[in-house]
């Protein structure tokens, strides 16, 4: 009988199984991982807190939203996950859950190298579920935890180095474009950029500050560029390519928003280019990269075909003619 249900069982397709939801599972369970996520909590207290802190600086906005994305994996992922028993490892999921908290108690104390201290949480994090969930669940749940390394801001230094090129090719590019409109002459002095309209010089002169820079808008569109590319149904090679594609798309169009910034402050008014408008603008770079990526997408759909695709197509047709020949006769 259970050899039966086992054949009844592979014989149904996805669809037709039966999905389980998040309220079939067991109190228990919740209760469980309640427990767990305090004691993690109460341990990370202070580093939880100072992350929430460098959220609320505009440049790091979006790591308020990186925790709800991962929660969103876990949830696209829930009928892979929740019919699993897990199988707790207690010796590489223990063993490494004992040395990441060692190593960050000796960080606070000894090392004090501030980058690694959310850098050792998260991996804390990933050892608790590789431990109590085991393989089985760890290779499901893996993504929806390293994804949070997205809410971690960069060092401090590390950030100057990485957005000083950023704002030397918008501060360049931009001056080219400006040269492009009657009457304005632009000159790039490293990120000043200098104006001269109509004959007369603009003071001050247009600087592409560190908030220019792009990369707040190039490390949030590179972390919702691996949700979409992991979400995606498309082959290896297309995912590969739309992730990476994230990277020139965020800086065209932090191209394009330093250009219309300059635009305003030239031929509109220089209010609209700084202050509450200036991030605002910075905002709605986010869905002309949106664009600029489903536009890739898009293309990439309708240009490639896959092998599988064309066959199963011609297999059709054949069944059809095949079909249509035999009511003939």
């Amino acid at each position: 009988m259970n050899q039966s249900a086992t054949a009844t069982d592979r014989s149904l397709s996805p669809a037709d199984k039966p999905s389980i939801g998040w309220m079939d599972v067991s109190p228990a369970i919740y209760v469980q991982i309640a427990i767990v996520g305090l004691l993690f909590y109460s341990f990370f207290y202070e580093e939880v807190q100072s992350l929430i802190r460098r959220w609320m600086d505009p440049a790091w906005s979006h790591g308020f939203l990186i925790p709800l994305f991962s929660l969103y994996l876990l949830y696209h992922r829930k009928d892979d996950i929740l019919p699993l028993k897990a199988k707790p490892s207690y010796f590489l999921g223990l063993g490494s859950l004992i040395l990441f908290l060692t190593l960050y108690v000796l960080n606070i104390v000894q090392f004090k190298f501030g980058y690694g201290r959310p850098i050792l949480m998260l991996a804390a994090l990933a050892s608790v579920v590789l431990f109590l969930g085991g393989w089985t669940i760890f290779r499901h749940a893996w993504l929806p935890v390293f994804f949070l390394y997205f809410a971690i801001p960069l060092p401090d230094e590390l950030y100057r180095r990485l957005t000083m090129p950023l704002r030397l090719w918008a501060a360049q590019i931009s001056t080219l474009l400006l040269n492009l409109i009657p009457n304005l002459e632009a000159a790039c002095q490293g990120v000043v950029i200098d104006v001269v309209y109509k004959g007369q010089r603009l003071e001050p002169s247009l600087d592409v500050a560190d908030a220019c820079s792009g990369m707040r808008l190039l490390w949030a569109f590179l972390a919702l560029g691996v949700l979409m590319a992991y979400l995606h149904k498309r082959p290896a090679w297309q995912r590969a390519a739309l992730l990476i594609s994230t990277i020139p798309i965020s800086i065209l169009c932090n191209i394009i928003r330093v250009t219309v910034t300059g635009l305003i402050y030239i031929l509109g008014d220089p209010r609209y280019a700084q202050g509450v408008y200036h991030h605002m603008l910075g905002n709605l770079m986010i869905f002309v990269a949106f664009l600029f990526y489903y536009a890739l997408a898009w293309l990439m759909s309708n240009l490639f075909v896959e092998e599988e695709a064309v066959e199963e197509v011609i297999v059709t047709r054949q069944k059809h003619s095949s079909d249509a020949q035999g009511a003939d006769r």
